[in-house]
């Protein structure tokens, strides 16, 4: 009985406010009268916010990596990686956003990646996300495999956040610090010409 409460909270879990998407399961066979247990393997692909696009994007390290290198020639990217439960990304999310209102005529793209944890995106990223209007566009990067995709964003990367990549079709840099909106503003300047 403690085993089919428990596959009955998983799958209550997966399911949440209808947000999320059965994927895969696979069987296993187990020595019990009913002779299986059904395990079910659950992602986030797409959640309806109230934004402008009206969806969240969640992605793992593969997929996200068309944002972290060159997609339009003509344009500077700067791509912070933050959290909800991380108090010194939150305290310059409203630069970004500054920046992103100032400088999108500039071609600048600010991009926002989240690592919040994908079982608190109903929970805690939607709502946050909903409450402080982010015009900037929102992903979720969803991949476990962190000492893989931590050097892959730069080699020198410890993971703690915030960090910021700015680059270029000419220049890229990255900075495993916070910001305030000046120095924000001082870096990207130097990417405009």
């Amino acid at each position: 009985m403690k085993h089919m409460t428990l596959i009955i909270t998983i799958v209550l879990m997966s399911f949440g406010n209808g947000a999320s998407q059965i994927n895969s399961f696979e069987e296993i066979h187990l020595d019990r009268p009913d002779n299986s247990l059904k395990v079910f393997n659950y992602s986030f692909e797409e959640i309806h916010l109230d934004r402008p696009d009206n969806s969240l994007k969640v992605f793992n390290f593969e997929e996200l990596q068309s944002y972290l290198s060159e997609k339009d020639a003509k344009k500077t990217y700067v791509i912070n990686f933050w959290a909800t439960w991380c108090a010194p990304c939150v305290k310059e999310l409203p630069y970004f956003e500054q920046l992103n209102a100032k400088y999108s005529n500039h071609n600048v793209e600010v991009i926002l990646v989240s690592l919040d944890f994908p079982k608190q995106i109903e929970t805690k990223l939607k709502p946050f996300l909903k409450k402080n209007a982010l015009k900037s566009e929102v992903v979720v990067l969803d991949d476990v495999d962190s000492n893989t995709w931590i050097p892959k964003v730069n080699k020198n990367w410890s993971g703690a956040i915030p960090a910021t990549l700015i680059y270029n079709k000419d220049k890229k840099a990255f900075y495993e610090r916070s910001f305030n909106y000046q120095e924000l503003e001082t870096e990207v300047k130097q990417f405009i010409k």
